[in-house]
């Protein structure tokens, strides 16, 4: 019995000290660091890429390789930079592929990821590989598992025609994603039409274009160069946002959709962000938007956004318009009671928006302002000219006296329920309005239709 039970400490011991030598030993042994330029010189043989890889480390339980300070770099065709640089990567292998020399990633961990995502004007993007489109297998590596990002970053620019340097349309910052079953092989595939993964990404800040929201959530899916963000919450200039955005890359020109519902948004933090936009206009605004549109490879990748909308915004003032001030100004009279007070302000506007060349158009414009009540029309610019073209009919909502009308009468006012009412136009630019008195009975006609 004793030597029994010697023997058995005798093999836990041996066992003991074989498991010893697998974890610390034998990774050392092995040394895999020391293939590391072997490992580079495959990778870009494979991918057509520059690789740059600073460490590689090995651990047993579970088999894992660890790189420190990966980059890869962008093609000749593109301007000298990184398509992505990650400060870790940890790679989970399949013990049975590696019994088989199949290496298998089970799962990928990202650490701190930069990726820089450019289009050029012929149509490819800096991190596909030209050398994989009749070659699927080109890259040695199936659909992974699970796949995570921390703190990671985005950003997507078009070239322009001269090859140099487009603005950026896209960004994403502070980045944590959880995708499953991503194919890298397809995304990096000219013309795949795989599902190459899904799952879900947070991000600190994202902005598009002008525009940004924070604390965005959303479940994300690639497939086969497309991007779908459903089911998108985020905060917005002191409100929020819900509803869904998505990309397509597959075209020459990258395109993308989206569908907003917008509550509580602060108007003037919003037109701030846009170029010469700071205080034209405050309030609160809810709606429902929906864009599209190619990116071009121009100055102004989002010049050629069109969709529709709408919005309604309370409790604002708009400085350069001073509606009430400028209407009484057309009808040479004074004392109307309210509709003297807070010139550039209003309770409420209702709008539907239709953005097209550049331009947004207006087909029913509803504001109520104090004292004063406006249903009109029209269009303004977005070329950089801030051209206004509007027209409308103007009500005052207090009942005045018999020689107020009267003089108003003879002003080119007409009288509706005891109320003068009156057409008017408003041209100029938003910073300097100029309003002139509609004679155009079919304008009066139109904007006094109910709706």
């Amino acid at each position: 019995m004793a030597i029994r039970r010697k023997t058995g400490l005798i093999a836990v011991g041996i066992a003991a000290a074989f498991l010893l030598l697998l974890i610390f030993v034998l990774p050392a042994l092995l040394r895999v660091d020391h293939y590391r330029p072997e490992v580079i010189s495959y990778l870009q043989e494979k991918t057509g890429k520059q690789i740059e890889i600073g460490r590689l480390s090995l651990t047993l339980f579970p088999v894992s390789i660890h790189i420190q300070d990966f980059g890869v770099k962008n093609p000749a065709l593109f301007p000298k930079g990184y398509i992505i640089k990650v400060a870790r990567i940890d790679a989970e292998l399949d013990v049975g592929g590696l019994l088989h020399r199949q290496v298998n990633i089970k799962s990928l961990v990202l650490e701190d990821p930069v990726m820089n995502l450019t289009s050029d004007p012929d149509g490819p993007w800096n991190f596909e590989n030209p050398q994989a489109k009749n070659s699927m297998s080109s890259v040695p590596l199936g659909v992974i598992s699970k796949v995570q990002v921390n703190r990671g970053q985005l950003i997507a620019s078009n070239l322009l025609p001269s090859d140099a340097a487009g603005p950026v349309f896209f960004e994403a910052h502070d980045v944590y994603c959880e995708m499953e079953q991503v194919n890298l092989t397809g995304i990096i595939t000219p013309g795949s039409s795989t599902a190459d993964g899904h799952g879900t990404v947070k991000a600190g800040l994202l902005r598009f274009g002008s525009v940004e929201v924070r604390n965005l959530n959303s479940k994300l899916r690639l497939e086969a160069k497309r991007a779908f963000f459903t089911e998108v919450k985020a905060a917005m200039y002191g409100g929020s946002a819900t509803g869904e955005l998505s990309f397509d890359l597959s075209g020459k020109n990258p395109s993308f959709k989206t569908d907003a519902r917008l509550t509580g948004i602060n108007l003037a933090q919003l037109l701030a962000a846009f170029p010469n936009g700071g205080g034209r206009m405050t309030g609160k605004m809810e709606g429902s938007v929906n864009l599209s549109g190619v990116i071009g490879h121009t100055d102004r990748p989002l010049a050629q956004i069109h969709g529709v909308g709408h919005v309604t915004v309370r409790n604002g003032q708009v400085p350069s318009l001073k509606l009430n001030a400028n209407l009484m100004k057309m009808a040479h009279f004074n004392d109307l009671g309210p509709a003297k007070n807070d010139p550039s302000s209003f309770n409420l506007i209702t709008t539907d928006l239709e953005l097209t060349n550049q331009r947004i158009s207006s087909k029913v414009i509803d504001i109520d302002g104090y004292g004063v009540d406006v249903d009109g029309s029209g269009s303004v610019s977005l070329t950089g000219s801030d051209e206004l073209d509007y027209h409308g009919l103007a009500e005052i909502t207090t009942k005045e006296s018999f020689f107020t009308n009267t003089m108003a009468r003879f002003s080119g006012a007409t009288l509706k329920d005891g109320k003068l009412q009156f057409p008017f136009r408003i041209g100029g630019t938003i910073d300097n309005p100029v309003f002139t008195k509609g004679k155009n009975e079919k304008d009066v006609d139109a904007a006094s239709k109910p709706h």
